[in-house]
């Protein structure tokens, strides 16, 4: 495999871990965020769901094996209302964003076409759930505050 090869596979088993993670968070907003932003909550989980089996295909398609979900995630704060349900949707998308940028970066063509829609449509998704949005979504440089993680909890 080229070294292209590798970074591509490399961006494309972070994203699925970002997509495992946002699904995962996703189930956590959903059960604390208010009865009038619920099924905005249920279509970035369906999105998530949808991004992370075309994930899986992709990394099948490129002779990897795609990783696993982890059975529980670590949140960055705790989560106990709507408000702060909203924020971690927000923080999942920022980090979506930010590991389809990478995406973009090492892939070319369709792939990275796609890719860059499915930044575009965390970037909207995270200004949607933050009520603001930032100059350069997924652009790690900018971010202020650490991202949620994308790794399992013990």
């Amino acid at each position: 495999m080229s070294d292209n090869g590798t970074a591509e596979t490399a961006a494309y088993q972070a994203a699925l871990r970002a997509e495992h993670a946002a699904v995962y968070g996703y189930g956590v907003v959903g059960g604390r965020i208010r009865e009038g932003r619920r099924e905005e909550a249920r279509s970035a989980y369906d999105a998530h769901r949808a991004r992370r089996d075309v994930l899986q295909r992709t990394l099948r398609d490129l002779g990897a094996v795609p990783e696993p979900a982890a059975a529980a995630y670590a949140l960055p704060f705790p989560v106990p209302d709507s408000p702060a349900a909203a924020r971690l949707a927000a923080e999942l998308e920022d980090k979506v964003a930010g590991v389809y940028a990478d995406v973009v970066r090492a892939t070319e063509g369709e792939r990275r076409r796609a890719a860059a829609d499915a930044l575009r449509e965390a970037a909207v998704r995270a200004v949607r759930w933050r009520g603001g949005s930032v100059a350069f979504p997924g652009l790690a440089e900018r971010a202020t505050t650490p991202a949620a993680s994308a790794t399992p909890s013990a």
